[in-house]
């Protein structure tokens, strides 16, 4: 809030004091304030130990009146050729005070941020169980909280997100929740609207049946508090879920999946598309009130001029910082909106893929895990593929010659008549096949050939011996039928020969 200014000289010393002007500036007053003068050293320092106290709804009247004591009390200090120098107040005492406020009173607005949201939070969850019931409040499985610079395309790109993530209902728009004339007036200066109605409405409409699935939150969090408050619907989730989850309606009440998306543009660009985007809803809204198209869109102010813009993306850079907090609890990511349109697309799909260790329950995920992934197996494939036709020709040289002659033979002809449809199947009974270690070097051979290969046995009972007296059979023969359905790329007749595998050895 100060500094001081000027060297130890009796006729020179100076406090310089910057912040708002203030109404009562000049019209400072000596009367006493609980037994302190008005804009006095001890004045002042009482004022600061008020302010460091932590409570929330006086810290910032506190703090008003603090600017308004340490603005008059330059004043005075700029008087102070004026007045006797027995009576000089102590410039460096004051100083100390004045450089300190600042510093106190923004820990404490932490302080009181994080205490505000525990009582917003919980104001708000009350107000919800006795207007539902506690085992009503069935908020949905997955959100993904969306938020993003100014101009980075929110509305465009979240259509996508929600198929990336096979979401059905339609997003939630916080601004849309927003309509009360106070909340509109705020919205209209760029400014924030409180965060308890914004979590009271949001929390409200969560509990909307078509929810259930998943939703995407367009526009939350935007502070400190909100962002506590998302933590703490975390925790009351899976407080519902240990509560409910082995009772009837446990289905309600699944283990929460919460994500965190910002979409990012710089301050240039953002700016750019603000006032381009008013541009275009200007001719649009012409247009319509000449009768030429059909419905008026949003004229937002921010977007008509430049240092409204500019305000608006330094709302959300200020708060991108508090956003990052979440990052240590919930999957969080970033996507460059500034990229062409298929990148974007192709970082919200790589984004958004399917996670089992996230979206699983711990126990489901300790099960199936079991099972290797098949990134695992296939990562090193074809390294396997050339060691093991190695082996094949140096351990089995006789018996891997034999197996290629029997493709030769027997599988050329179905593959070659079936080239233009890029799939053959072949059956045989040929006993080269009876032994594992023949179907591995076949399906290895005809992989390492560029075909894709599938195979499985069938077995058949052939009668030998009839009873006729009785009609039973009472000798069987079982024949094995070996068939592989062989996959390759096919012909392409009218546009000409495609880059089809040619069927050799």
């Amino acid at each position: 809030l100060g500094t001081v200014s000027g060297q130890r000289h009796r006729d020179q010393k100076m406090l310089r004091v910057i912040t708002r002007p203030s109404s009562n500036l000049g019209q400072t007053s000596q009367k006493n304030v609980r037994g302190k003068t008005r804009n006095s050293p001890s004045h002042v320092r009482w004022l600061c130990t008020e302010a460091v106290k932590p409570t929330t709804v006086q810290l910032k009247k506190e703090i008003h009146r603090l600017e308004e004591a340490v603005t008059a009390l330059g004043e005075n200090v700029l008087k102070a050729e004026k007045i006797d120098s027995k009576k000089k107040p102590n410039l460096d005492e004051m100083a100390k005070v004045a450089a300190t406020i600042l510093s106190s009173s923004k820990k404490n607005t932490v302080h009181n941020e994080i205490q505000d949201s525990e009582i917003i939070f919980q104001t708000v969850v009350k107000k919800l169980e006795t207007k539902y019931g506690r085992e009503n409040l069935r908020f949905p499985r997955e959100i993904i909280w969306l938020m993003g610079a100014p101009g980075a395309g929110k509305s465009y790109n979240a259509p996508w997100i929600l198929k990336a993530r096979g979401i059905t209902a339609d997003e939630i728009v916080i601004s849309s929740l927003l309509t009360s004339p106070e909340a509109q007036k705020i919205k209209r200066e760029a400014g924030l609207v409180g965060d308890s109605l914004v979590v009271e409405l949001l929390l409200d409409e969560l509990l909307q049946p078509k929810y259930a699935n998943g939703v995407l939150v367009d526009g939350f969090p935007r502070t400190k508090v909100q962002v506590e408050c998302i933590k703490m619907f975390k925790d009351l989730q899976l407080q519902l879920n240990a509560q409910y989850r082995d009772t009837p309606i446990g289905m309600y009440f699944r283990r929460p999946v919460f994500r965190v998306a910002v979409l990012f543009v710089d301050e240039k660009e953002s700016v750019a598309r603000q006032l381009q985007r008013g541009k275009e809803v200007k001719d649009h809204n012409e247009k319509v009130r000449e009768g030429l198209l059909g419905e008026l869109k949003e004229e937002r102010p921010t977007d008509y001029s430049e240092s409204l813009a500019r305000k608006r993306y330094g709302v959300f850079k200020d708060h991108y910082g508090t956003l990052q907090e979440l990052g240590k609890f919930f999957t969080f990511s970033v996507i460059n909106t500034k990229a062409s349109i298929n990148k974007v697309r192709e970082d919200i799909a790589k984004e958004f893929a399917y996670q089992s260790s996230l979206e699983l329950s711990h126990q489901t995920f300790e099960s199936v895990s079991k099972i290797p992934l098949m990134t695992d197996i296939t990562q090193h494939a074809r390294q396997n593929l050339v060691r093991r036709l190695d082996h094949y020709q140096s351990d089995h040289g006789s018996r891997f010659d034999e197996v290629i002659e029997t493709l030769k033979k027997e599988f050329l002809g179905p593959i070659k008549l079936q080239s233009i449809s890029g799939e053959a199947e072949v059956r045989t009974t040929n006993t080269i096949f009876s032994e594992p270690l023949t179907v591995e070097m076949a399906l290895d051979i005809l992989a390492e050939r560029g075909y894709r290969v599938a195979y499985h046995q069938i077995r058949n009972q052939i009668p030998l011996k009839i009873d006729l007296q009785t009609g039973y059979v009472t000798s069987y023969k079982t024949q094995t039928i070996h068939v592989f359905q062989v996959r390759f790329k096919s012909t392409n007749i009218r546009g000409g020969p495609a880059d089809n595998q040619e069927a050799s050895f």
